[in-house]
């Protein structure tokens, strides 16, 4: 497969191994700016695994990964590094605060790892979070606040430094379906809203529906899914 023109980040032929465990056996991906596309496939398939390959985090035995035409392999692990606190940006199933900080202090933290001072990073925070509504619970920790509104710090976080890419892992999969769906509304508006092209994993149709469009992972295969109009 050759990535579609245009594409920001594309993969092809992409095979991971766990030992005797095959994760990824030939999948293929591609994403434009401001595009959302859902990765969807049943426990175990390798969806995730193919979200930490596309991210640089965990690298493929063999096949090519290229954002904005740069091959992922050709990168240092330093380069790497810099890429996911500059160009990604990342949404996990359970938030992943830090419990010792408040939650605007969880927010600004993208940037000021970035050497962004605390006045510019906080007050850049509090923005997204008020984009994300909930700019209420700045002052208050993780442990303070519902799984709800503590995914929709969690997402602010990830959106704070305006990543080209968000990937988001079973970002609902610890909420209800009320909250999911307002996790997703907000997620999703907010990436659009600076061009953000969203990497979402999960196996929930519901969620799945928020997207542009879906790829089935299934034994470590990938296929892209027609969607009726």
């Amino acid at each position: 497969m050759n990535a579609p023109a245009g594409s920001l980040l594309s993969a092809d032929q992409l095979r991971k191994a766990y030992g005797p465990t095959v994760a990824l056996d030939g999948a293929a991906f591609s994403i434009h700016s401001g595009e959302v596309v859902a990765v969807m496939g049943p426990s175990g398939s390798g969806k995730s695994t193919l979200l930490h390959c596309l991210a640089g985090i965990v690298p493929p035995d063999s096949g090519s990964i290229t954002y904005d035409g740069r091959e992922l392999a050709t990168m240092s692990d330093a380069e790497r590094s810099a890429l996911r606190r500059s160009d990604f940006g990342f949404v996990f199933q359970f938030g992943q605060l830090v419990p010792e900080l408040t939650c605007v202090e969880n927010v600004a933290l993208p940037l000021r790892l970035n050497g962004t001072s605390r006045k510019q990073a906080e007050r850049a925070a509090l923005g997204w979070m008020e984009r994300l509504e909930v700019d209420d619970l700045k002052g208050k920790r993780p442990g303070e606040v519902s799984g709800g509104q503590g995914q929709r710090v969690a997402v602010a976080r990830a959106l704070v430094t305006e990543p080209r890419v968000l990937f988001a892992d079973e970002p609902t999969g610890a909420l209800d379906s009320l909250n999911g769906e307002r996790v997703m509304v907000l997620l999703t508006d907010a990436a659009r809203s600076t061009n953000a092209a969203v990497v979402l994993v999960t196996h929930e149709a519901r969620v799945a529906a928020y997207s542009d469009r879906e790829i089935v992972v299934r034994d470590g295969r990938s296929r892209d899914m027609e969607r009726a109009v």
